[in-house]
């Protein structure tokens, strides 16, 4: 791929040995130019000609390319995600969709910043590092609004468990998620690990980054001032990651896998940790007026994405960007998506302070250009022009695209095969069976393979972590106020009605956030299909939008930011639609959060909200049945609203002493999980049918526990919310009456037994980067 860049083929006499000028370009009109290497279709090509007056240099070539990628566009689902702007304004968001991550007000001059990314082809290619630098880029994102970094979730999807494939991918993408976020000191407090067959060729690794600040230390990326400087700082640039976005996140993989691989890039946490604090030095003593990360699409991205931004134009001297590669062209200089770097705008006065605090930890610095009058890029090398483009139509006027939306022709067969008429367990026997099947799958086992090799605890304000349903992390020492964060996306929902799929995977995160005793106040998501191409999936993703967009227009709340990834297919065979859906929410007081699990015994076991017979896309079709089909459970947002303000209000009073939301697996694994916490059983009792009690995932359930079950009965009525009681917890079994009775150290066997007989034991990676992982300088 990258040999076209320096190669522009045949014309009006050989180029190869010529730098591809201005000038030359506008005198060289008829020169061919591998444009559709570069992921660019002939009319998008003429567009850019038409733009421009002529043809592109090499160099603008590289840089259209990768920022009218699908990745860096959004130019098949910007007619969509416009939706989410027309949602009523929430008087918490101080910074919303079109940044780099939204902002949002949580109290005592508290802004919090956080966002979701995938990066999911690289980690297919390479694992380790897909992750890795998927992590590092989330965190840049969340850097770049002027706050300090405080934790990181992720939600993993792979193939089937036992494929070899999944053996390959999955340890790699793990040991990189955590080996990154251990190096930076950031606790990795949730996230999701789920497996299927569609996700094959095609694993989903999503990043979530959540950063705090004060209001007035909110910083924006754009370039103002016409003189002002443009640094360069952080780690060199080199080779890795050339066409990573126009390339590799903007293609379907055949079943060979990627048609075309770039390198993936290559992640070095202890510099990106030295930029970190380097950053935040430089914010405190407010030496920018706009900054930027470099991620997608390298240099290309943050010099026109600032420039368009701004007030007035920018030109950079590409000979002055530090190398860790001298044979570099131009146009691969502009691509690179080398990790741990950042762009920004500094007065001429303040520049010799910015780059004290530079030299202060270590972090290479450079001017690189200014900002200038006018409304023009430019970008030289060695005093000859190279790029003279309008920055906005590269970073924020790409190709917007209406794709053809069809509804999937096997939908209504798909949602007609109910699983209601699969045959069921009709004894204890056969009950406590496929309970255990569905505990012990790899979806319900025992995740501690994977979070004991992040570090959750580090900085010391986490509060509460995997395995409770949400994060919890405390953001004033003093006055105990904290966050709650939760990421959830069940793609067998949305298979089989993505509307409705969408909001119900808000709606769990909603309920993951609320069961902490946080108020949830706002959402980002990562929207992961398969390609734009097919209007099958074009229709699941606007459905989806759409579906979105309603639920939180009903709950009230903003989608501050977040990221589309298409292109999750192999060959015609598209990834099950999987919108991963983030809830931010706040805790005046983190002393009062409500952990999961049982731990004393003699406390009354609860279950609120209502029961219904509803299997469609449930874990038991799918474990024990290897089944798909029927409709997903009916989404009632204000029952969730209900439920919501219920457990604040018993949280607040200290009246639950536990709380588990109940959603893949139904009631069967939320017992199962609850118990196995901290070892405590209970005897409980079912009434009805046991089996629709047990696996049945209605939505906008919980199941708690008390010592004053009269008082939480008292206030679940005036919340509108049903009460059931289940039984009483105390023991070493768990016991339904008349279903089963499970002691629990049979139970923990089959549950804790899953991951490590499919992984085998994982390498500690606490702290460490495997060995050629770091590049050298």
């Amino acid at each position: 791929m990258t040999q076209g860049l320096s190669d522009l083929g045949t014309g009006p006499g050989p180029l190869q040995h010529q730098l591809d000028t201005v000038e030359l370009a506008a005198r060289t009109p008829d020169v061919e130019q591998p444009y559709g290497e570069l992921g660019l279709k002939s009319d998008e090509y003429a567009r850019i000609t038409d733009i421009l007056g002529r043809r592109p240099t090499t160099a603008e070539l590289a840089m259209y390319s990768v920022m009218w990628s699908e990745h860096c566009s959004y130019k098949s689902s910007k007619v969509h995600l416009r939706t989410f702007g027309d949602l009523p304004r929430s008087e918490a968001l101080l910074v919303g969709i079109g940044e780099n991550a939204g902002v949002v007000d949580v109290g005592d001059g508290y802004a919090v910043t956080f966002k979701v990314e995938s990066h999911n082809h690289p980690s297919y290619v390479e694992p380790y590092q897909g992750a890795a630098t998927g992590v590092g880029g989330i965190v840049r994102d969340i850097l770049t609004m002027g706050a300090r970094p405080v934790a990181v979730m992720d939600s993993l999807r792979f193939g089937r468990a036992d494929a070899p494939d999944t053996a390959r991918v999955l340890p790699g993408v793990v040991a990189g998620v955590g080996g990154y976020g251990n190096c930076l000191g950031l606790p990795n407090i949730g996230g999701e690990l789920l497996f299927d067959e569609c996700y094959a060729g095609n694993p989903l690794v999503n990043a979530l980054c959540v950063g705090v600040m004060k209001h007035e230390d909110v910083r924006l990326a754009k370039a103002e001032g016409v003189g002002n400087k443009v640094i360069l700082f952080g780690a060199r640039t080199g080779g890795d990651g050339i066409g990573g976005v126009s390339v590799l996140a903007s293609e379907t993989f055949d079943a060979e896998g990627p048609a075309k691989r770039p390198s993936v890039q290559v992640g070095d946490p202890f510099t990106e940790k030295l930029l970190i604090e380097a950053c935040l030095e430089i914010f405190a003593a407010d030496l920018v007026t706009g900054i930027q990360d470099l991620g997608g699409a390298g240099l290309s991205c943050a010099t026109s994405e600032l420039a368009s931004a701004g007030t007035g134009g920018m030109h950079v001297d590409l000979d002055a960007v530090p190398l860790r590669d001298s044979t570099l062209t131009p146009a691969e200089i502009l691509m690179s998506e080398s990790q741990e770097r950042m762009c920004a705008i500094v007065e001429p006065g303040k520049v010799d302070a910015f780059l004290a605090v530079c030299r202060k930890w270590d972090v290479l610095a450079t001017v690189i250009g200014e900002v200038t009058d006018g409304d023009r890029l430019t970008v030289d090398w060695h005093g000859e022009r190279i790029v003279d483009v309008p920055p906005r139509t590269v970073a924020h006027e790409g190709p917007v695209y209406e794709r053809p939306v069809q509804r999937p022709a096997d939908l209504d067969d798909l949602q007609a095969d109910d699983p209601a008429a699969l045959p069921r367990p009709t004894t204890p026997e056969e009950l406590a069976a496929h309970w255990l099947a569905v505990v012990a799958s790899p979806d319900g086992a025992d995740k501690t393979w994977v979070t004991e090799q992040y570090d959750r605890y580090v900085r010391g304000n986490t509060v509460l972590a995997q395995p409770d349903d949400a994060g919890v992390v405390r953001i004033d020492e003093e006055t105990h106020r904290g966050i709650a964060l939760a990421l959830d996306g069940n793609g067998r929902y949305a298979r089989l009605d993505p509307y409705a799929g969408a909001q119900l995977n808000l709606a769990e995160a909603y309920r993951n956030v609320a069961v902490s005793g946080a108020r949830p106040l706002a959402v980002t998501n990562c929207l992961n299909f398969g390609s734009p191409e097919e209007p099958e999936v074009m229709w699941q993703f606007a459905e989806a939008v759409r579906g979105l967009a309603d639920a939180c227009r009903e709950l009230g709340l903003p989608v501050t930011g977040g990221n589309v990834s298409l292109y999750n297919q192999t060959g015609d065979v598209p990834i099950n639609p999987t919108p991963v859906i983030g809830v931010l929410g706040v805790h005046e007081d983190v002393r009062t959060r409500v952990p999961a699990g049982w731990r004393t015994a003699g406390e009354s076991v609860l279950l609120l909200g209502v029961t219904r017979p509803e299997f469609g896309g449930s874990a038991w079709a799918s474990v024990v049945h290897g089944h798909l089909g029927g409709r997903p459970p009916a989404v009632d947002l204000e029952a969730e609203r209900s439920l919501g303000e219920l457990l604040a209000a018993l949280g607040r009073g200290g009246l639950i002493t536990s709380a588990h939301d109940l959603a893949d697996g139904g009631l069967a694994q939320a017992l199962a999980e609850s118990a196995l916490r901290y070892g405590t059983g209970a005897a409980l009792r079912l009434g009805g049918d046991p089996f629709t009690a047990l696996f049945s995932e209605s939505a906008a359930r919980v199941v708690v526990t008390t010592t004053d079950a009269e008082a939480v009965r008292a206030t679940a009525e005036w919340a509108g919310v049903l009460v059931t009681e289940l039984g009483t917890t105390g023991g070493d079994v768990l016991a339904v009456d008349g279903v089963a009775e499970l002691p629990l150290a049979e139970l923990r066997a089959a549950w804790s037994a899953t991951l490590p007989a499919l992984f085998g034991t994982p390498e500690a990676t606490v702290g460490s980067v495997p060995a050629g992982t770091v590049p050298t300088s």
